[in-house]
């Protein structure tokens, strides 16, 4: 029998959102409680009053860095003991490196690479391993969604030259593809998001940038050509949170105004 469509879509679900405490992943954390689910959340932000007493009981935030490896196993079991089951998860954490170092191939410094790979690419092994793990010894079926980035394949060499973020967002990809096809067979399903520019605090430097702002009016020409909203991502994660993604795995969804798909006019 087919599941239903209509919300509740996660209705009984835990999930765990890493990096749900902020952007993209708050929006996340806040439309899965809308749709029936009890989640998780893990993050760096501080201030979380306000969305603590919105979502009540069905969220449980905890303040803690998605780089350290005991980071997702801690967030797991407490999903699994707070909500009595653990149903998939959702792994949003990342970021630039500029500030470390990262750019362009021939300045980035081996800090830049080396810090920014750990936020982006070794953090999201971290945390689908021990979803995958957790999944494997309840013998469940589950599914785990990675945040990627439209530049790990659809590159901007003129505003966004940060190599080692786009070979970090590349990985997740292969990471993502190369899982779903081992796991299938367990039923359980690897996807990715992969949006464009977001607003979102890493995005503040081209946000504040007339010139990037203008290239992005045509580079995502989508409903005005606008910068993207955290809660544009937010029907596709449910989706893919649910059941009614049961027969998809291996996929990376663009949600990017179309990005993707266009030239973008790049001032001389």
């Amino acid at each position: 029998m087919a599941p239903a469509l209509n919300p509740p879509a996660l209705d009984g679900k835990g999930l765990v959102v890493i990096g749900g405490t902020g952007g993209i992943g708050l929006s996340a954390v806040k439309a899965f409680v809308a749709a029936g689910a009890s989640v998780v959340a893990v993050g760096l932000e501080e201030d979380l009053a306000t969305a603590a007493r919105e979502l009540g009981p069905a969220a449980r935030f905890i303040h803690s860095d998605a780089t350290r490896p005991e980071t997702a196993p801690n967030a797991i079991e407490e999903c699994a003991s707070l909500f009595g089951r653990f149903d998939g998860l959702y792994h949003v954490a990342g970021g630039s490196g500029r500030r470390w170092g990262d750019g362009p191939l021939h300045e980035i410094t081996n800090d830049g690479w080396r810090l920014t790979m750990e936020l982006n690419l070794t953090s999201v092994f971290y945390s689908n391993r021990a979803a995958v793990r957790q999944l494997l010894s309840r013998n469940s079926g589950g599914t785990i969604l990675n945040l990627t980035s439209v530049l790990a394949f659809s590159p901007s060499g003129d505003h966004f030259a940060t190599h080692s973020y786009a070979a970090a967002k590349s990985g997740i990809i292969g990471l993502t593809k190369s899982c779903a096809s081992l796991y299938a067979p367990k039923r359980i399903r690897f996807n990715a998001l992969a949006p464009g520019l977001v607003q979102t605090p890493m995005a503040q430097r081209a946000a504040n940038d007339p010139k990037i702002m203008a290239f992005v009016k045509s580079k995502q020409p989508l409903d005005g050509g606008r910068i993207g909203h955290p809660s544009d991502l937010d029907a596709a994660a449910v989706f893919f949170m649910s059941d009614a993604s049961r027969f998809s795995t291996g996929q990376v969804l663009t949600v990017d105004g179309g990005w993707s798909v266009t030239d973008g006019q790049t001032t001389p």
